[in-house]
């Protein structure tokens, strides 16, 4: 009997988020506005992106020293570069190679970088406040609960997640990839089971109905220790 020569595998991560979120811009899975990356409705469609803006331009304008803030999972940037002229320092991350290449060339300024990380496996840059908009409701929970141990290193942290509209059980487990919870009839609750997020103060900053009946775009202020 012949052996086969041993060959060298490519080590596995513990998630193959990074396959999954590659192959949703290569593939247009969140829809094609002709541009070569595009981050779906919920960074391009006024009906979301208005009322987000409008609730964060006045919290990164209160203060009087201007933040530094980590927008974990920014996607095409069509809502950063919005936000980079109110603070002191803009760290954009993704996990897409190929999407931060892009930032990298297409969105500049003295105050702005772009760095590609898994935010579930790398360490996070530091800084004053991160953004998760719509970023954690695609990943599964063990995902989570790995970014959630992170994230006490930020004095504020500001999430924005895809809910049902009405009751729901929170926390149903996903695969990472496209999709959402929406689809279980659950959405992310990050201070019930199994997360349990520590926090100082909790303040709701807006709460958005979609106009198509599919749920609710809720954007939290979690005031940490």
């Amino acid at each position: 009997m012949k052996h086969k020569p041993n060959e060298t595998k490519k080590p596995k991560t513990p998630w193959p988020t990074k396959d999954a979120m590659e192959q949703v811009y290569a593939m247009k899975l969140w829809g094609d506005n002709k541009s070569d990356f595009y981050s779906g409705s919920g960074s391009h469609h006024p009906e979301i992106t208005s009322p987000y803006l409008d609730a964060l331009i006045p919290f990164l304008t209160s203060f009087k020293n201007p933040l530094v803030v980590c927008d974990l999972g920014c996607g095409d940037f069509n809502i950063g570069k919005e936000l980079v002229k109110h603070t002191k320092e803009y760290i954009g991350v993704d996990i897409v190679t190929n999407l931060i290449t892009h930032n990298k060339t297409h969105f500049k300024a003295d105050n702005l970088e772009f760095k590609c990380l898994d935010i579930a496996l790398d360490p996070l840059p530091s800084g004053d406040c991160a953004l998760l908009r719509q970023v954690l409701q695609h990943l599964s929970n063990t995902e989570i609960q790995s970014i959630i141990s992170k994230l006490a290193q930020y004095k504020y942290v500001i999430l924005t997640e895809h809910l049902p509209q009405g009751d729901f059980t929170p926390n149903k487990d996903i695969i990472s990839g496209q999709g959402i919870r929406l689809k279980k009839q659950s959405g992310l609750n990050l201070l019930a089971s199994p997360f349990h997020f520590k926090i100082k103060e909790e303040k709701q900053l807006v709460s958005t109905v979609l106009s198509n009946g599919k749920g609710v775009i809720t954007t939290t202020l979690y005031t940490l220790f």
